[in-house]
């Protein structure tokens, strides 16, 4: 378990008598007993993850989709796949997502190595025919039979050291020390009133009853959504079209339920919510309130809660993009 900070009363900073349990960010993520973080696990799986050849067409990487250039996602509403294909959901930031309790959207994969595992076959994304397929290119490219020597011993390249690589190299991709951070740790001048005012404002609605924890995602239990139906916003948006988890169980009471998703970097990562179809911030609050909580919201209240929310932009490590092992003398395609 990653290091928690103990209670620190974030309102009380503000000047408030009331106590919120605020933590700043870890500066590391928990690994798995089993794939423990080493430098030459997270340098292959850079390799992995920016490597376009992992798709069918050899145009589309894990980057494409979840870029580390900008929010860790693609500011679209539906990613772009092989073959020009458009996904039905927007994808999630990879930014602190090692610090998800369950993966994708719909939160159908229990660990980072099973994330990584999906999107390489599904024939919308990256198209590869099954893991067998990507296995023969990676061991035909002998800078990766080297990468994976260093990284897991001779002879090891198969699907289970591959997505343990990717994993390693995304539980980097932690950004600490957010305006909101300096703040929990006592630094008065680091918010903004506004930014305090919309704290405050979270903590009164219930925002943090499901955005609780360092990386406002919860305790890692799903969450409906939305909650309070509104044929008005449903007509707009079409929150209820995808059936969420359901679409992976069949069973009824899985209908619209969610992995509740980082509000890290959430200035960051417009278009909103599953689907994508919440082009500002916001609108993404305004309809928070109201289909989460039943509230309407003043203009001055939403502009005061997304103040708050730019406070929980964090610090990007910086990337420097690895060079690939190079095809030498043939191609895939």
């Amino acid at each position: 378990m990653f290091k928690i900070r103990s209670l620190v009363t974030a309102l009380a900073l503000a000047g408030s008598t009331s106590v919120v349990m605020a933590q700043a960010l870890p500066t590391k993520a928990p690994a798995p007993a089993d794939n423990p973080t080493t430098a030459a696990k997270v340098a292959l799986g850079q390799m992995l993850y920016h490597d376009p050849r992992l798709s069918s067409s050899g145009t589309v990487s894990c980057a494409s989709c979840h870029n580390t250039m900008l929010g860790g996602e693609d500011n679209r509403a539906g990613s772009v796949g092989v073959g020009g294909q458009v996904g039905g959901r927007s994808a999630p930031t990879v930014w602190n997502a090692a610090f998800n309790k369950v993966q994708f959207w719909d939160g159908r994969a229990a660990s980072l190595e099973e994330q990584a595992a999906g999107p390489v076959t599904n024939p919308i994304e990256m198209g590869m025919k099954s893991w067998d397929d990507v296995v023969v290119r990676l061991k035909a490219l002998e800078g990766y039979q080297k990468a994976f020597a260093k990284a897991f011993g001779k002879n090891s390249i198969s699907k289970d050291t591959a997505t343990k690589a990717i994993a390693a190299y995304e539980r980097t991709l932690i950004t600490p020390n957010s305006d909101y951070d300096k703040y929990v740790k006592g630094s008065k001048s680091a918010m903004t009133e506004q930014q305090v005012r919309g704290m405050k404002k979270a903590v009164e609605l219930g925002c943090v009853g499901c955005h609780s924890g360092p990386a406002f995602n919860g305790p890692g239990t799903f969450q409906k959504f939305p909650v309070i139906s509104n044929g008005y916003f449903e007509a707009q948006y079409d929150f209820k079209k995808d059936k969420g988890l359901a679409e992976v169980t069949g069973k009824k009471a899985d209908e619209h339920m969610w992995k509740v998703p980082t509000l890290r970097n959430i200035a960051l990562t417009a278009p909103y919510f599953h689907n994508g179809r919440v082009k500002s911030l916001d609108e993404a609050v305004k309809l928070m309130a109201k289909l989460q909580l039943g509230k309407d919201l003043s203009k001055a209240e939403i502009a005061d809660i997304v103040a708050f929310l730019g406070a929980l932009t964090g610090e990007f490590p910086k990337q420097t993009m690895p060079v690939l092992p190079v095809s030498s003398g043939t191609t895939f395609n």
